[in-house]
């Protein structure tokens, strides 16, 4: 699990092999995938594929918390853009 603080963000990026899946346990998390806007709410999930760029986003005043699950690793797999 992990906690994304009030009003802040990843760096855009992607990942050359690993797939991710996010899961948001409390709050409204925002993703941006390739440019676009997407909204994942409590209990909804989001799945990012390889080579896709993307970010996320806690653009309230409240903590974020999500699952977030790669295959494989994302060690040595983010590629800043």
């Amino acid at each position: 699990i992990e906690t994304m603080p009030a009003n802040t963000r990843e760096t855009l990026h992607y990942h050359s092999l690993a797939r991710q899946f996010f899961f948001v346990t409390k709050g409204t998390a925002i993703f941006y995938v390739e440019g676009e806007r997407e909204v994942v709410n409590e209990q909804q999930g989001i799945l990012i594929e390889p080579m896709v760029k993307h970010y996320i986003a806690n653009e309230s005043d409240e903590n974020v918390e999500f699952l977030v699950i790669s295959n494989p690793s994302t060690d040595e797999d983010r590629v800043l853009v």
